[in-house]
């Protein structure tokens, strides 16, 4: 049997590369899983939501395998799968979905009814999101495959294209659903709250959609600069300049069209002392603050039904001290939830192939092996601007791509 090696979560602060079974085509629940296939990963990347469960935020257990961002090639295909066969390279959408619920069915594939039992939606890699075995590693099982997988049309320019194209399995999406929810298009200005891959991925979707002023907020100076690098304006969050006052000094006004949460649930308080201190609820306020009335907000950013590390006792359960009030009077709609990456990821696929979004120059992708997974998990905590994608077996190095 083949090996195989993956990135193991071994406690707060702490993942390790170490050997763990071959995939089978089986589900968590040991049912044979013929739907299914298994994948040669050929990317999986680092992401900000699996810092939260590395700094020992959530009630992920020790020993589980990471990784919900995947990109991979077919080497063995279930005796259901009609529509793949060994040699695609694929795009997988973190959203573990079935295809056949009535969620799934209405493109909520976030909320997938089937493949949890203990609450909608699956993922993999991912604690309290069904036992799916994660992706970064050399090899992972995928289930539901002519469902869930999206096949990419020309394997030579799928792989010319793998560092874009990496970022269809959740951040771009994710971005793209957060500028969509919050009413971004011609014209609009938009302020992203959180110049993280996801904050820099809806800033790049919010210009797709034609916005006019794209505004980026952070406290993280080196970020801040990459963004304003890659054409976005940006605010300042740890100085004590009020983050209205600093976007009408871009835009004459204090208020934007459209907002987009990218932060979510450790976010930290504005101004020189309130950056140290955790706040969950600031960017959430603050973004009722500079939004017009009858503005929307999008909030693809994470929020989680219990945090352990939480500031108070309401928190730890998710209860923050939102100000409803303040939203109610504007008029204000909200959106939030897991992103349903398959609404939007063939379209966004042939945005990356025809050359209408650079998403890997603005997310500023950093190809690492996998035996450097754990630097690359350490660096992104400490806030380098960059995003890590894992290349387990040389493959984007062997292309030599740049986007």
């Amino acid at each position: 049997m083949t090996s195989n090696r993956g990135i193991v979560y071994v406690g707060p602060g702490k993942v390790e590369v170490r050997s763990i079974p071959f995939p089978e085509l089986v589900e968590p629940n040991g049912r044979k899983a013929n739907h299914g296939v298994i994948l040669r990963v050929v990317s999986t990347n680092i992401c900000g939501s699996d810092q939260h469960m590395v700094r020992g935020r959530t009630t992920a257990p020790e020993g589980l395998v990471l990784g919900h961002e995947i990109t991979g090639e077919v080497i063995e295909v279930g005796s259901d799968v009609l529509t793949l066969s060994v040699g695609d390279i694929v795009s997988v959408p973190f959203n573990v979905a079935c295809g056949r619920c009535p969620m799934c069915k209405t493109q909520n594939t976030g909320v997938c009814l089937s493949v949890n039992l203990a609450r909608p939606g699956g993922a993999y890699g991912y604690v309290d999101m069904g036992g799916w075995i994660g992706g970064q590693a050399e090899y992972v099982m995928v289930p539901y495959a002519d469902f869930n997988l999206l096949k990419f049309p020309d394997r030579e320019h799928a792989l010319a294209k793998i560092r874009d194209l990496t970022c269809l399995s959740d951040i771009l999406p994710t971005g793209y659903h957060g500028a969509l929810t919050a009413g971004v298009g011609p014209g609009s200005t938009v302020y992203v709250a959180g110049a993280g891959p996801v904050g820099l991925a809806a800033a790049a979707s919010a210009r797709l959609l034609g916005a006019a002023v794209t505004i980026v907020g952070d406290v993280n100076p080196s970020r801040l600069e990459h963004a304003r690098s890659v054409g976005f304006e940006t605010v300042d969050l740890s100085t004590d300049i009020p983050l209205g006052d600093q976007i009408a000094a871009i835009l004459g006004e204090p208020e934007v069209d459209c907002a987009i949460d990218c932060v979510g649930f450790e976010a930290r308080g504005h101004g020189h002392a309130g950056s140290q201190q955790e706040a969950p609820a600031t960017v959430l306020n603050s973004l009722m603050e500079v939004t017009r009335v009858a503005g929307r907000i999008g909030i693809p950013g994470l929020y989680v039904t219990d945090d352990p590390g939480a500031v108070d006792i309401a928190a730890k359960r998710g209860s923050l001290s939102v100000r409803l009030g303040l939203g109610w009077a504007k008029s204000h709609s909200f959106f939030t939830g897991q992103t349903p990456v398959m609404k939007y990821n063939r379209n966004l696929m042939q945005a990356i192939l025809w050359d209408r979004i650079d998403i890997a120059r603005v997310v500023n992708v950093n190809v690492i092996s996998l035996d450097d997974a754990p630097r690359g998990y350490s660096q992104f905590d400490a806030g380098v601007p960059v995003k890590f994608v894992i290349d387990p077996h040389g493959d984007v190095a062997k292309t030599g791509a740049r986007g």
